[in-house]
């Protein structure tokens, strides 16, 4: 598929959803609090702990890849303690959050929820070694007098995408759900779990944090940011069950005659484009490339779907 669109074809993006200017290698490594860190590519984040026993790394994003080595080095060579990465914790199994895992060698120690193992086990990817301390729950990493607690609360974005919380730096890390300053990509984030996905960000807003790392985009979220995106996803249920209620499906199962799968198509695009409309137009401005029109109908279009199969029911009960 091409398209012809260019930035230039949208709204401006709002000067709050952008982060810090990336320097010459094409990175920007940032102190969130004391000696935790995130590193940022402007579209994937990482994360990493420079203690005296050495650096506990939180994902490692292809994208960002080498320029986590050299961020590392930036700022243990600022601070006189060890560059070397003893640990590294994997947010969850996917590729473009842990594909450069393999960068820092056999010597680490990876920890991860026990699906993550699983999972990663299953895909065979070399450049993502399946974490050796699993957990099921919770897991307490303590590390140069830091300590780390590592929780999953259910599914969400995928099946076993933790919560990452830094009591000592007044910070949380909670990947692929919320995008500080901008609308989710393609379906929800391209989450398997869409219940789990909208209940993630209360359970994260449970936790006490001033600052998010949310493995997107160039800055730190924030409570707001968190508050902003509850109410964005609400808008797109609320007018999901709207749309559902006021269309009805069976015009287009006529018009599609034998073809029952065009009948499907058209009504479920014609409830996708009355429940996004508005949505679109309210936050337009509001978060970034909310008029992208694509991303907002792919997510109305996957929480309908939800609404449907999750909760239900998913049409008529035939008498």
């Amino acid at each position: 598929m091409t398209s012809s669109s260019t930035g230039d074809d949208y709204a401006p993006i709002p000067r709050s959803a952008l982060g810090p200017a990336l320097n010459e290698e094409g990175y920007y490594v940032g102190r969130v609090e004391r000696n935790l860190y995130y590193v940022t590519d402007g579209v994937y984040q990482a994360a990493f702990l420079a203690t005296p026993d050495g650096v506990v790394l939180f994902d490692a994003p292809p994208s960002i890849g080498g320029n986590l080595r050299r961020a590392v080095d930036e700022i243990t060579a600022a601070n006189g303690v060890p560059n070397t990465v003893t640990h590294l914790v994997y947010s969850h199994h996917h590729a473009d959050h842990g594909g450069a895992a393999f960068l820092f060698g056999g010597d680490v120690t990876r920890i991860g929820h026990e699906e993550t193992r699983r999972l990663l086990l299953r895909d065979g990817d070399a450049a993502r070694p399946a974490p050796e301390v699993t957990f099921a729950d919770r897991y307490t990493l303590e590390v140069g007098g830091e300590r780390v607690e590592l929780a999953w609360h259910g599914p969400n974005h995928s099946p076993d995408n933790i919560y990452i919380h830094f009591p000592g730096h007044d910070a949380l890390m909670l990947i692929d759900v919320v995008n500080g300053g901008w609308v989710p990509i393609y379906n929800v984030n391209l989450s398997e779990d869409i219940p789990g996905y909208i209940g993630a960000p209360a359970i994260a807003l449970d936790y006490p944090w001033t600052h998010l790392i949310s493995g997107h985009m160039g800055r730190l979220a924030t409570r707001d940011d968190v508050a902003v995106h509850q109410a964005y996803i609400a808008d797109i249920e609320a007018s999901a069950k709207e749309a559902l209620a006021a269309i009805d499906p069976v015009p287009y199962y006529v018009a599609g005659g034998e073809n029952f799968w065009a009948g499907v198509k058209g009504h479920l695009e014609a409830v996708t484009e009355r429940a996004a409309a508005p949505v679109i137009a309210k936050y337009t401005g509001v978060l970034a490339a909310a008029d992208v029109e694509e991303l907002t109908k792919t997510t109305t279009f996957t929480i309908i779907s939800s609404l449907r199969l999750d909760r239900g029911p998913s049409g008529p009960v035939h008498p």
